[in-house]
């Protein structure tokens, strides 16, 4: 149909409007939709990752330090001294009496306490552990140069379980561990990419064989090369494997469930709940309660803690985290192999040709 002048005039069902409805379902099929569901996921992600690790580490605050205290038949001091330093903590200090200082170090060995007090002539000695919680025992010892002064009471103050030289702050464990725990799962999401086309035991393979290389070139550079640690270096190699291993076959868990959103599960367990739970960069009892009692269950706390004992406290390594990451790996593993038919990649068999003649 033309008009006067000979120009096309649209008429029919080529001639109206496409509907709201129309428009919807045209822009769901565009590559604009996951763009924009991504730009917001991208936004709260950003937000969440800033508030979940403020929250956890600007501003540590204790509210139950487990405290040994060897028994004393007649040591008056002991009470006002315990009392100045909840007072100065603003947190308790939760006390379990043993009958010998001995037993005392030996529940800090089993990271069961993260101090030792006894009274000592008419003043107190007050034993922290670097080692068990450098943010815990910082405070402790804080605490006790002003509450000695102020209730009278001469107070010794000596750390049995220092830090490593190379690792004053005792960040370097929560940081190697956090780079097993980031690279296991982008090692995953690059072989779901690069890789697609490899069949589910392949997959499973090569998550394997990048978690044993990757996690011996962390524990290479954190002690051979910058010297920051001082590792049992195959036990330490293992548990960063381990580490890797899981963190990759918990995204592949969740690529299998939900395809291309695997991301925000995978982000939202290791990263925002996972790693400032971990006890790594805070120790526990600074933690929120519920994230201290969390953390354990976790991927990245069961690394921490499996490598902080293998590194401070030889001879008293707990086979929990070990079961909690071996756990996880066998969770997502499993439910990868029964749905693998749902995991995005893959290849068919390669079609047997009949035999000639």
């Amino acid at each position: 149909m033309f008009d006067h002048e000979g120009a096309s005039v649209p008429h029919g069902a080529h001639g109206r409007r496409p509907t709201p409805a129309e428009r919807w379902t045209a822009f769901k099929r565009s590559p604009f939709f996951p763009a924009v569901v991504l730009i917001f996921i991208l936004a709260v992600a950003a937000g969440l990752f800033a508030g979940s690790y403020t929250y956890t580490m600007a501003n540590p605050t204790p509210r139950h330090i487990p405290t040994a205290v060897v028994a004393t038949a007649d040591a008056p001091q002991e009470e006002a001294f315990v009392l100045g330093m909840e007072k100065a903590l603003n947190a308790s200090l939760r006390l379990t009496r043993y009958a010998t200082y001995e037993e005392a170090r030996d529940a800090v060995d089993e990271q069961r306490e993260f101090a030792v007090l006894r009274a000592h002539g008419r003043g107190m000695e007050l034993d922290v552990s670097g080692a068990s919680g450098a943010s815990v025992a910082q405070l402790l010892s804080q605490a006790g140069t002003k509450v000695g002064p102020a209730t009278g009471v001469e107070v010794l103050v000596r750390d049995i379980k220092p830090l490593q030289k190379g690792d004053p702050r005792g960040l370097a464990l929560f940081y190697v561990s956090l780079a097993a725990v980031i690279i296991g799962f982008v090692g995953a999401i690059q072989l779901s990419v690069h890789a697609r086309a490899l069949n589910p035991a392949e997959r499973i393979g090569c998550t394997l064989a990048y978690a044993l290389l990757g996690a011996f070139a962390i524990g290479a550079v954190a002690d051979w090369w910058l010297g920051a640690l001082r590792l049992p270096f195959v036990e330490s190699w293992l548990i960063l494997a381990l580490t890797m291993f899981t963190s990759g076959m918990v995204f592949t868990m969740f690529n299998t469930l939900m395809g291309r959103w695997a991301m925000i599960p995978t982000w939202g367990l290791m990263v925002l709940l996972g790693n400032p739970s971990s006890g790594g960069a805070v120790s526990w009892p600074l933690l929120p309660s519920v994230l201290g009692s969390i953390g354990r269950w976790l991927p990245p706390g069961a690394s921490v803690n499996a490598q902080h004992t293998a590194v401070y406290f030889r001879g008293h390594q707990h086979v929990f985290p070990f079961l909690v990451l071996a756990g996880w790996a066998a969770l997502a593993g499993t439910v990868f192999w029964v749905w693998r038919h749902r995991h995005p990649g893959g290849r068919e068999s390669a079609p047997a040709y009949a035999a000639d003649g």
